[in-house]
């Protein structure tokens, strides 16, 4: 690791370190009990036992729906089906502390082409997780007993501390080898997970992990600049950009007092839409492949540049972005500040970009489970 370039991107020749699907979660706890999927039988039951077993994880978060459904492949995974689909079930979160009804419907819309999917793939065994829009949503409870009347999904309302711990699980096996510990974090729509792991082991063991209360969409509609013509020109962009990282820096002081220092080579691995809408910008992408992304290690110089670029930028400017468009042009400054952040506090001089996080660490516990 030491004789590499800090200013040149470059994919690790393999993971490093393996990934088994043995069930165990990193450091604690034990795993929750996965929900089964209440799908009916497939048509021409005779040959359904010859069938390979498919698991299946959904992740519901404040602002993505994503599903994935895998079968069992040597000591991980193969990917039979997988969705995903921007729903901003956050959206007005932070001023009314309800989901509203437009997003409410956005979601059970996309949640009813995941239960179709399981459906189908004939799914043996899933788990689906709702995380910070209905851990602080008022009627959180009421749109989880909704989504199930519905689709038929029963949505788990996880914790912060097990959706930090799903995320490791899922990723880690990206982490750049190291002895010292590395810092691994996931950028939601609703709030960001941090944790830090000891990398030593074949599992990574939880030293300490951090919830800041701050997301793409809520730190968006919190201290956002507006649209063209409203936003304050340059002047009024940086002005917002700078709230923004105050906000987040603050909300991360306590973890960034606890850190260790003297680490000589820190290591930083992301997991989220931002990292990876960052990094197909930094390859000059055309659209998003998932097979350049997943794995890349990236200068951290080279990311603040982009984040201070898009900073700048105008909601037009970034909407004309390939791989941001127009889905992503409003949040993905809020996910710069945050990254931009994180990297304050853990000075790594390269980034692991991870497209892989919560859905993964929940199949690895379902098929560990069942082994």
């Amino acid at each position: 690791m030491a004789d590499r370039s800090p200013d040149v991107p470059y994919r690790q020749a393999k993971p490093a370190r393996s990934a088994p699907s043995n069930g165990k979660p990193p450091g604690r706890p034990p795993p929750a009990k996965p929900q089964v999927a209440r799908t009916p039988p497939a048509r021409g039951g005779a040959t359904r036992g010859r069938e390979p077993r498919h698991f299946a994880a959904l992740d519901l978060g404040t602002n993505n729906c994503r599903l994935l459904i895998a079968r069992p492949q040597g000591d991980g995974f193969a990917v039979v089906d997988a969705f995903s689909r921007i729903v901003r079930l956050g959206e007005g979160l932070a001023g009314s502390g309800r989901l509203s009804d437009a997003a409410i419907e956005r979601t059970i819309a996309a949640l009813k082409i995941c239960a179709d999917k399981l459906r189908r793939r004939n799914v043996t065994l899933s788990r689906a997780v709702a995380t910070e829009a209905c851990r602080r949503a008022s009627n959180g409870g009421d749109f989880i007993a909704r989504a199930y009347a519905e689709t038929g999904i029963l949505l788990d309302i996880i914790t912060a501390e097990e959706e930090a711990r799903l995320a490791v699980l899922g990723c880690h096996a990206l982490i750049e080898p190291g002895e010292d510990p590395a810092l691994v974090f996931d950028i939601g729509g609703g709030s960001t997970e941090l944790v830090l792991v000891d990398t030593r082991a074949e599992t990574p063991r939880v030293l300490d992990w951090h919830s800041a209360p701050w997301g793409v969409v809520s730190l968006t509609e919190s201290a956002g600049h507006g649209p063209p013509g409203q936003d304050g020109g340059a002047e009024g962009r940086a002005a917002a950009y700078a709230k923004m990282r105050s906000l987040v820096a603050e909300s991360m002081a306590p973890f960034a007092a606890r850190l260790p220092r003297g680490i000589a080579v820190p290591r930083l691995l992301g997991t989220s839409g931002t990292v990876t809408t960052l990094a197909s910008v930094h390859l000059e992408l055309t659209h998003y492949d998932r097979a350049q992304v997943d794995g890349l290690i990236v200068p951290a110089t080279a990311m603040r540049r982009i984040s201070r670029d898009l900073a700048g930028m105008d909601l037009r400017q970034r909407a004309q972005l390939p791989c941001i468009g127009t889905e992503r042009a409003d949040l993905v400054v809020a996910g710069c500040a945050i990254l931009e952040t994180i990297m304050d506090l853990w000075p790594a001089e390269r980034l692991g970009i991870a497209d892989r996080g919560i859905r993964e660490g929940i199949l690895r516990r379902l098929m560990g489970s069942t082994a």
